[in-house]
């Protein structure tokens, strides 16, 4: 139930070999930064518009364009027909399958992004994999580092998983979505095609097909002068 193939569909990237004999799908992000050296070809076959910086260790593919305010550093390697938006911070060790956003004010680390994964706008994505076709919305932070410097351990079904990584954001599956402004904890692992409303502080496991919703208490009282 924790194998790679149980949160996303491999066919929905180029790179589906790092998944091979990966067992548990937390041990993908050790191998993010290997891979892209193993595997880099540095070119740019996209447009880099006037103001936008990319570093020399770094693949850009057909059709994707960097906008102007971007910072793309390497190594990292990118597919085809991608948008890389203004103000977005791409820190280094990154595989974006094609048609992904990666937007504005957004930064990313040590991350593997599907084919058409979508994070449009001032989010945080560090040592994460994000599905094929799954969204955060604006704001959403993923957080990949406890407060106490440990190991970050999953609980699933009452058994506890060291993960053996002290930094580990998120397994996004396919399909999901995640609201605006929402807290996703470390180690959180979230199944395929499930939702996480807006402003949810999320921790832990979730399976496929859920919805996580959130529940106000507000009140409405007259305004007196």
């Amino acid at each position: 139930m924790l194998s790679p193939e149980t949160f996303f569909d491999l066919s929905k990237t180029k790179h589906q070999s790092i998944f091979d004999g990966v067992e548990l799908v937390w041990d993908v992000i050790n191998k993010i930064h290997n891979y892209i050296l193993e595997n880099l070809n540095p070119q740019i076959k996209g447009e880099i518009m006037p103001g936008a910086w990319v570093d020399k260790n770094v693949f850009i593919d057909e059709g994707t364009v960097v906008e102007p305010g971007a910072m793309v550093k390497g190594p990292a390697i990118i597919g085809k027909n991608c948008q890389i938006r203004n103000g977005a911070y791409i820190r280094g060790d990154l595989i974006a399958g094609d048609n992904a956003v990666m937007g504005n004010s957004c930064e990313f680390k040590n991350v593997f992004l599907f084919d058409g994964a979508n994070i449009p706008h001032l989010s945080y994505v560090g040592d994460s994999i994000i599905g094929f076709k799954s969204h955060l919305g604006a704001g959403a932070k993923i957080a990949n580092t406890k407060l106490i410097r440990e190991n970050v351990k999953v609980e699933i079904d009452g058994k506890i998983h060291d993960t053996g990584l002290l930094k580990f954001g998120v397994i996004l599956g396919d399909t999901s979505d995640i609201g605006c402004n929402a807290v996703i904890n470390p180690g959180s692992i979230i199944g395929k095609n499930s939702i996480i409303y807006a402003n949810v502080t999320w921790r832990g496991y979730l399976p496929a097909q859920r919805i996580v919703k959130l529940r106000q208490s507000q009140s409405v009282v007259e305004r007196r002068s």
